[in-house]
């Protein structure tokens, strides 16, 4: 089982987007796959036609006072489960960082999922801040996907993001957590979006998919109505560049993709 954190510290840059559409693919392939929403806001939750609920979150599991097994739900796609979001996360910011162990929550919240294994992937949806919630999930994870809008200003951002990664490791937070990949998201044909996909290459060569995610309205419609991409437009674009990006991230970690037909 791994445990994947897509997280960016920057805003609007596609991260639940990314987090939601490839787990969705990841199940089609036949992937045994959770999705943890770890942003109050709870848009990833609300992105698969799921109304938060007061009781179910990842926040009770941080603060040792349930399981987290306890709080996963079925969605209504096979083989996707969910860790739904709710407003009680925002506490956790403020009464995990009064503890010597606020980086080591989630981790220790996942240890009795890692020893039972029953999913193949955890997917951890960040939210858009370098707090307590994105460096515990950072903490917890074997590695991260750091996704990527194509334009300048987010260049700052990954080098910031890449920097927190390093630190982790150095200072034994969490030495074994590697870079999955760098996704380039809401992509345009334009000579702006192609030289800052060339700059990036020139930085982090092979780190980069090669799958790149365009900027379409499908894709930004999509969570108002509840559902992934591959649901609300399955032969669109978007949908097409998910399932591109599910394939080349099952290669990158040696599983063969199985589609629900087989």
């Amino acid at each position: 089982m791994k445990v994947i954190a897509v997280a960016n510290q920057k805003g609007g840059v596609g991260k639940t987007t990314t987090s939601l559409n490839l787990s969705a693919c990841l199940a089609e392939l036949g992937q045994r796959t959770l999705l943890i929403d770890l942003d109050p806001q709870a848009n990833a939750t609300s992105g698969l036609g799921i109304e938060p609920v007061d009781e179910i979150s990842a926040s009770t599991p941080m603060m040792g006072e349930a399981a987290l097994a306890e709080m996963v739900i079925p969605t209504r796609f096979p083989n996707l489960w969910l860790v739904p979001a709710n407003l009680d996360l925002a506490g956790v910011e403020v009464e995990a960082i009064r503890s010597g162990d606020h980086l080591t929550r989630l981790r220790d919240a996942l240890t009795g999922m890692r020893a039972d294994a029953p999913f193949d992937f955890i997917i951890l949806d960040c939210p858009p801040s370098l707090g307590v919630l994105m460096t515990n999930a950072l903490c917890a994870a074997d590695e991260i996907l750091i996704p990527l809008q194509c334009e300048y200003y987010s260049m700052e951002g990954l080098a910031k993001i890449v920097g927190v990664c390093e630190q982790l490791r150095q200072s034994g937070a969490n030495p074994a957590l590697q870079l999955c990949g760098i996704l380039m998201t809401m992509y345009m044909r334009t000579n702006h979006s192609n030289a800052v996909i060339g700059e990036i290459q020139k930085h982090y060569g092979d780190i980069i998919f090669k799958t790149v995610i365009p900027r379409t309205i499908r894709l930004a419609e999509a969570p108002s109505h509840g559902q992934p991409i591959i649901q609300y437009e399955p032969g669109g674009l978007g949908s097409a560049a998910y399932r591109a990006l599910a394939k080349e991230f099952l290669a990158r970690e040696g599983v063969k993709a199985v589609t629900m037909a087989d």
